[in-house]
C-alpha cells in the first residue's frame, strides 16, 4: 500500500513539473532589433507573381500538398524574450512604443511635400498591372509617382480606403509606401514626348498621347468645379524585387533567414488585416525593394513592404457585389459543403450586410464581423494558415492601442467630401478594433506590461486597462513561483483585480538557487475560465529582479 501511495506521488509531481514550461531564457535585456541590413552586394532576383498560378496554388494544389505533408504547429519565430517582435526590415514597433500624435498618424510614412504643390505634372507612361486606371507621372520637383483614380461608381472609395489603410499599417509598425490624397486639373497634366502605354506586365503597347489621356480620365470621377480626385503614391527607392513568397524565404537574400510562414509580424498580421478588412491579401499587394543604405550608399540591402489596400474597409465587396467577401474565401469549399448539406436553409453571416448610403463608405460594417472567423479572399497566404491564437493575440494587442483620437487621424486623411462619412469610419472602426481586440485576448492570458516592482509583480489586463470590458470587479488572479528546476516556492497567491487594471501582487517569493531564477505562474480567472502565464524572472548585476521572459501556453 505504501508503495501504491509513492507511485501516485510521483505521478503528481511529474504532472505538477511538466505543468512548468521547459524554457529558459538569458539573464540579459530583450532584443529591441535585429540586424538584418547586412550587405547585400549583389541585387536578388526579381520574383514574377502569376495571379491565377498564385491563386490555383493556394486553393487547390499546395492546399492538397501541405496537408499530404502533416505538417506540425509550430510556434511563431522572430520573437523576443518577451512575446514582442523586435524592430527589423520588416517591421518597426510604433504605435505603443513610442508617442504618435494624431497629427503624426494622419501624416504616416510622408516625408515631403505634397505634389499638388509642385504642378504641373508630367505623364511618363500609364501604370503596370492592377485593373484601374493609372498614370506614372513625375511633379515639378522631378518626384516620381503613380497616380491611381476612383471609378465613377464608386467615387472616394478605393482612394479614401487605400489612405485610411495605409495610415493604420504604417502606425502598427509595417513597411508602406508615401501614400496620399491630390487633386488637380486636366490642365495640370502634361503628356511627355516620350510617354509609353504599358502593357497589363510589363513592355511598351505605344505612344501615349493627350487624347488617350483625355480618354482614360473621361472615365473617372470628376469634382463639380472640374477637379480629379486621385491617389499619389510616391515611388519606392531602390530597385524592386516583387512579392515575398508566402512560404520559406528568398534564398538570394542573406539577411531573410526566418521561414516567411513562421515570422510573427507575417501571422499576426492576422487580426490587423480582419479589423480593417483587408481581403485582398495575395503576394503581387508586397513589394520587397533592394535598397541603399542611406547612412552607407555602397551597402545594400532589403526592405518589405506592403502596398495597394484601395480594396480594404469594404471596397472590395462593393466593387465585387460579392457580400461575401471578408465571410469566406472566393472558392470557399468548406463554405459550398456546408450550404450544400443545409440546402441553404441556415442564415448565413453576410446575408443580410447592406452599403451605407454615403460617398465614400463601401460595405464595412460591425454588426456581421467576426474577429474569429475573418477570411481574404484566398487561403494562399500561408502565414495566415500557420498563425496560432499567439499571433493573432499579438496583433489585436496592437489593435487596441490606437485611441479614438488616432483612429479619426487617419480617417481624415482619406480626404472624404462627406463629414458623415468620415464619422461613420472611424465609428465602425472604433467597433471592430475592440471586437479584435476581446476576442483575442479571451483566447490567452491578455497581461502586458509585466514589470518586478519591490519583489511585486506588476501587470496591465488589457480588457481592463484599455476600457474595452468592464470585468475588474470579477477578475482574479494566482501567482505561484517556482525556482529554476521546477520546484514550487512558498504558497499560491491570489488576489483581485485593481479597477484600474494596472495591478501588482503581494510580494514574490524569490528563488535563491542557482542563478536567482524564478518562474511566476500567473493565472488570470475570469468568466470561469483560468488562463496561465509563466513570467521568468531573474536578478541584475545589482541584485535587483526582473523579468528576463514571457511564456504563453
Amino acid at each position: 500500500m505504501t508503495g501504491l501511495r509513492h507511485s501516485w506521488l510521483a505521478v503528481l509531481v511529474a504532472c505538477t513539473t511538466h505543468s512548468i514550461p521547459a524554457v529558459r531564457f538569458v539573464n540579459a535585456p530583450p532584443v529591441l532589433a535585429v540586424n538584418d541590413r547586412l550587405d547585400v552586394p549583389a541585387q536578388p532576383e526579381e520574383r514574377e507573381f502569376f495571379h491565377d498560378t498564385y491563386h490555383y496554388d493556394g486553393v487547390f494544389q499546395r492546399r492538397l500538398t501541405r496537408a499530404l505533408e502533416l505538417p506540425r504547429a509550430q510556434r511563431a519565430r522572430g520573437v523576443n524574450a518577451l512575446d514582442e517582435v523586435p524592430d527589423s526590415t520588416w517591421f518597426t514597433n510604433r504605435i505603443g512604443h513610442r508617442d504618435l500624435t494624431p497629427e503624426q498618424v494622419r501624416l504616416g510614412p510622408l516625408t515631403t511635400d505634397s505634389p499638388e504643390l509642385h504642378k504641373p505634372w508630367t505623364i511618363r507612361s500609364t501604370k503596370i498591372g492592377g485593373t484601374t486606371i493609372g498614370f506614372i507621372i513625375k511633379d515639378a520637383r522631378g518626384v516620381k509617382y503613380l497616380l491611381k483614380f476612383d471609378g465613377r461608381e464608386f467615387p472616394e472609395v478605393e482612394t479614401g480606403m487605400h489612405v485610411i489603410v495605409n495610415r493604420l499599417l504604417w502606425a502598427c509598425g509595417y513597411n508602406v509606401p508615401e501614400d496620399e490624397i491630390v487633386y488637380f486639373r486636366r490642365e495640370d497634366l502634361v503628356v511627355a514626348p516620350d510617354a509609353v502605354i504599358k502593357k497589363p506586365y510589363g513592355g511598351d503597347k505605344g505612344k501615349l498621347t493627350d487624347a488617350e489621356v483625355d480618354r482614360e480620365l473621361a472615365l473617372v470621377e470628376h469634382t463639380a468645379d472640374g477637379q480629379i480626385r486621385a491617389l499619389a503614391s510616391r515611388w519606392l527607392d531602390g530597385k524592386p524585387l516583387g512579392g515575398h513568397p508566402a512560404e520559406g524565404v528568398r534564398g538570394d537574400d542573406p539577411n531573410d533567414l526566418i521561414p516567411h510562414q513562421l515570422r510573427r509580424d507575417l501571422r499576426g498580421a492576422y487580426s490587423i488585416f480582419s479589423w480593417l478588412d483587408h481581403v485582398d491579401v495575395q503576394e503581387g499587394n508586397f513589394l520587397d525593394m533592394w535598397t541603399k543604405d542611406p547612412a552607407t550608399p555602397n551597402r545594400h540591402y532589403v526592405i518589405h513592404y506592403m502596398i495597394d489596400f484601395g480594396k480594404s474597409l469594404g471596397a472590395m465587396a462593393s466593387i465585387g457585389f460579392d457580400l461575401r467577401r471578408g465571410h469566406t474565401y472566393l472558392i470557399d469549399l468548406a463554405d459550398m459543403m456546408k450550404t450544400f448539406v443545409t440546402a441553404g436553409t441556415i442564415d448565413r453571416s453576410w446575408e443580410h450586410r447592406a452599403v451605407p448610403a454615403l460617398p465614400g463608405v463601401a460595405l464595412f460594417d460591425a454588426e456581421s464581423y467576426d474577429p474569429g472567423s475573418w477570411h481574404p479572399d484566398s487561403p494562399a497566404y500561408v502565414p495566415f494558415l500557420t498563425a496560432d491564437h499567439i499571433d493573432k493575440y499579438w496583433g489585436a494587442t496592437i489593435v487596441a492601442r490606437f485611441t479614438p483620437d488616432q483612429i479619426r487621424a487617419a480617417v481624415d486623411a482619406a480626404r472624404l467630401s462627406d463629414p458623415r462619412s468620415a464619422a461613420y469610419l472611424t465609428k465602425t472602426l472604433i467597433a471592430r478594433q475592440h471586437a479584435t481586440a476581446l476576442y483575442w485576448f479571451a483566447r490567452t492570458n491578455p497581461l502586458a506590461r509585466i514589470s518586478v516592482e519591490s519583489n511585486a509583480l506588476c501587470f496591465d489586463d488589457l480588457p481592463i486597462t484599455t476600457g474595452f470590458a468592464n470585468v475588474a470587479d470579477t477578475t482574479r488572479y494566482t501567482v505561484t513561483t517556482y525556482d529554476d528546476r521546477a520546484r514550487r516556492l512558498g504558497s499560491p497567491m491570489t488576489f483581485p483585480a485593481a479597477r484600474s487594471g494596472r495591478t501588482c501582487s503581494p510580494p514574490l517569493a524569490l528563488s535563491g538557487a542557482t542563478a536567482d531564477y524564478t518562474i511566476v505562474r500567473v493565472d488570470t480567472i475570469r468568466s470561469g475560465k483560468r488562463e496561465p502565464l509563466y513570467v521568468h524572472v531573474a536578478r541584475d548585476t545589482s541584485a535587483t529582479p526582473r523579468v528576463i521572459g514571457i511564456w504563453r501556453p
